[in-house]
């Protein structure tokens, strides 16, 4: 049965952020990821962790200044200091206290007027950096295809794209992070891409979220339990992380659809 990890930065937002390893603790998680610890003391994460019996299973690395609208700086000409400084000053600090072992770095915004092939090479380089550090340190690095209905403008959209440039860098811990719901939007198609991928070993991570409201995965577009299964029966077996909104302000109301799986978390 799948493993699944709350989002904390979508799920349990009635809670302050703190208080919301203890709520999905209650429900039967015994995994969460979110966006970013940043604003947080690591021992004060790790202690939440640790009360609650919960894992860390993944994090974003600093993405630049997210308040003002920045998404990453990974594709960025000129940033690439930043970007360094960023993974290896706070992401990997913090992944070695939270005891996480993926770091997901995202691209970023295309700028208007520079050619996509100076933003590729720009990537490349700071992946292959980040990657050869991360490795070091004993964590996998993630990249992620977004869709560009919720993000406009970001570099990463198609898991071919990505699974190609994970081929090309060819770090043995440089993987995909498969979000289900921005791959529908983007390319549809699920199950056979699942069965395309799975098997290779570069899928890292998956999230999942109602299409096309971003809510939980009952309703929607798509079969949730038929992907899952599938999950299942190609023999996943990293986590499913919960990235979605809930429809309710009491996140823990709207967990019906996680009561099947609910006994088999670990």
């Amino acid at each position: 049965m799948p493993l699944f990890a709350a989002n904390l930065s979508l799920m349990y937002t009635e809670h302050p952020f703190v208080a919301r390893f203890a709520a999905a603790a209650r429900d039967g998680f015994r995994a969460v990821e979110y966006l970013f610890p940043y604003e947080h003391e690591a021992a004060l994460l790790a202690r939440e962790l640790h009360e609650h019996g919960l894992r860390q299973v993944l994090f974003n690395a600093p993405p630049g200044d997210f308040a003002a609208g920045e998404r990453g700086l990974a594709c960025l000409p000129g940033r690439e200091a930043e970007f360094r400084e960023g993974l290896r000053h706070q992401a990997l600090p913090y992944a070695q206290a939270l005891d996480c072992p993926r770091i997901h770095v995202m691209a970023g915004l295309a700028p208007q007027g520079v050619e996509r092939a100076r933003l590729r090479e720009t990537y490349l380089e700071n992946l292959a950096w980040a990657a050869d550090q991360a490795r070091a340190a004993g964590r996998e690095l993630l990249i992620e295809p977004i869709n560009t209905r919720d993000m406009p403008g970001y570099f990463l959209n198609r898991q071919d794209e990505a699974h190609a440039i994970v081929a090309e860098l060819d770090r043995p811990n440089l993987k995909v992070q498969m979000d289900l719901y921005h791959c529908q939007i983007v390319e549809g198609d699920l199950a056979s891409k699942l069965r395309h991928y799975i098997p290779g070993g570069r899928v890292a991570h998956i999230q999942i979220a109602g299409v096309p409201e971003r809510h939980e995965p009952d309703r929607g577009e798509l079969n949730h339990a038929y992907l899952l299964a599938l999950l299942d029966e190609l023999g996943y077996a990293g986590h499913v992380g919960c990235e979605y909104r809930p429809r309710q302000a009491d996140t823990s109301a709207g967990l019906a659809w996680f009561e099947p799986y609910r006994a088999t978390q670990r």
